[in-house]
């Protein structure tokens, strides 16, 4: 393999794929533009990859077509490995090839060394869920846990941000999680926005351990959601997709976007 494709993900060949068949990279590739593929270690080699080839007299239509081959032999592997596994939560048939999604949770957790990231839009039971990773950071110190939750202003509530956000660290640390240490907890201000109109909110599942492991979900961080409704993930062991998954998340926190909801901590006053 050539040194500036090592270990990019089947997805973001794919996307590199689509930017060069709809213009939106051309020759010269610049590591800059590759950044919203790719992170910004693998960005400089990649680019010179790429150029590499075009200067060669490939034209952007035929590499675009050799990066979909690349990314399709690359997917194939992982499934060939089972790297990529399909989760599911509801009923199965005879012959499923699936994984329950509260088994792949807990195990996610449970065998956490270094890091972990979750995303969830409703956390529900969560005294429950999380008991396994809280024992884990218990018996790991150092372990570094960082959950990104939504924290919603309800229909025609007029409270001010920081009593919403009181509440919502006093209700998480009273139901939510089992345990001491607790994890830092950010969120999405938008989701908060006294004006009038639609707001966003933060509406990715997804888990991530120690930068090698991303399970991406349908389900939410409740009993009904691991255990009884129809959902849907993938669980994939790819260090390039749990990394650029990280990235993506701790680049929004970086530039403000996403903020720590600091009454998570021992004291709820410093909530904001």
């Amino acid at each position: 393999m050539n040194p500036g494709f090592d270990g990019t993900s089947p997805t973001a060949l794919g996307d590199l794929a689509q930017a060069l068949e709809m213009g939106r990279l051309s020759s010269p590739v610049s590591a800059l533009a590759l950044q919203n593929y790719v992170s910004l270690q693998a960005a400089a080699p990649l680019a010179a990859e790429l150029n590499q080839h075009l200067a060669d007299g490939l034209s952007t239509r035929h590499l675009a077509q050799w990066l979909r081959l690349l990314a399709r032999e690359r997917q194939d592997r992982l499934v060939a490995e089972g790297r990529v596994q399909l989760v599911w939560t509801g009923p199965e048939v005879q012959g499923s090839m699936s994984r329950d999604t509260v088994v792949v949770v807990q195990e996610l957790f449970a065998s956490a060394r270094e890091r972990v990231l979750i995303a969830g839009y409703v956390v529900a039971q969560g005294d429950r869920i999380f008991q396994s990773l809280a024992t884990r950071m218990d018996e790991l110190p150092a372990l570094r846990v960082r959950l990104f939750l939504n924290v919603q202003r309800g229909y025609r509530d007029t409270r001010t941000d920081a009593e919403i956000l009181r509440e919502f660290a006093e209700e998480f640390r009273a139901r939510q999680w089992p345990g001491t240490p607790v994890p830092e907890v950010f969120y999405d201000p938008r989701a908060l926005s006294l004006e009038h109109g639609p707001r966003a909110v933060l509406h990715a599942k997804c888990v991530v351990v120690d930068q090698a492991r991303a399970f991406i979900t349908s389900a939410n961080f409740t009993e009904a959601a691991q255990e009884r409704n129809i959902e849907a993930g993938v669980l994939v062991e790819d260090v390039a997709l749990a990394t650029a998954l990280t990235t993506q998340f701790e680049t929004l926190v970086t530039a403000g976007i996403l903020k720590r909801l600091a009454g998570v901590s021992a004291s709820i006053a410093d909530a904001r």
